[in-house]
């Protein structure tokens, strides 16, 4: 009976191992798939295995490094991050979500210049493309350019009006010049988006009502 047991475990191993090699880059990019969420991966582990096995498959797909890319920022591992945006890059130049991805990751390393360089590719190629204004007025805030970081907040509110992030990060900008009045309403607007965490503590220090 134990011996049964073994072969079945044995056959069913190797079936497996067939279908697993029988899958296309296609295939893995499926997988990988169903484990966005629309901002992030459910689990990065496990996106990083199927877009290793993709990788491997089609090795010069710029947009299949990217993902890797984003699951690496997901679990915080940003240096190893850029390597792929990196490799995404040099594969497609024009690469806009790979620059704008790349930005963000150096962000988190408090390479802000890096950032910001990134960022102005992403603008030179996408000029409307709202998000890289904001993600940019993030950076030049950093490096205590205020009037560059709030034109950016501007733009990204032109060109998206429903931008949470711009209005929260343009009320953070003001408030912290000590400029309430238009702060606050910024604040306002951000928690009637769904970002309040700003617009709390404004009212937790009696900078707003």
């Amino acid at each position: 009976m134990q011996k049964i047991i073994i072969l079945i475990f044995l056959i069913l191993t190797f079936i497996c191992s067939c279908s697993e090699k029988n899958k296309t880059a296609s295939d893995w990019l499926e997988k990988e798939k169903a484990l966005w969420n629309g901002k992030q991966y459910t689990d990065p582990k496990k996106a990083i295995e199927y877009l290793n096995n993709a990788i491997k498959l089609q090795p010069n797909n710029a947009e299949t490094y990217t993902k890797r890319g984003d699951a690496y920022y997901n679990l915080g591992q940003h240096q190893r991050a850029i390597e792929d945006y990196n490799k995404a890059i040099g594969l497609k130049q024009d690469y806009t979500n790979a620059y704008n991805d790349r930005g963000n990751a150096y962000v988190n390393l408090g390479q802000y210049h890096n950032a910001i360089e990134d960022y102005n590719q992403v603008i030179r190629l996408k000029p409307n493309y709202a998000e890289a204004y904001s993600n940019r007025g993030i950076s030049y805030y950093k490096v205590g350019q205020d009037q560059q970081a709030i034109e950016d907040f501007n733009k990204a509110i032109q060109l998206k009006p429903d931008s949470a992030d711009a209005y929260n990060n343009r009320s953070t900008a003001y408030l912290l010049r000590g400029n309430k009045e238009l702060g606050c309403p910024d604040a306002k607007k951000a928690c009637e988006l769904k970002i309040c965490k700003t617009l709390e503590l404004a009212k937790s220090k009696g900078w707003c009502r």
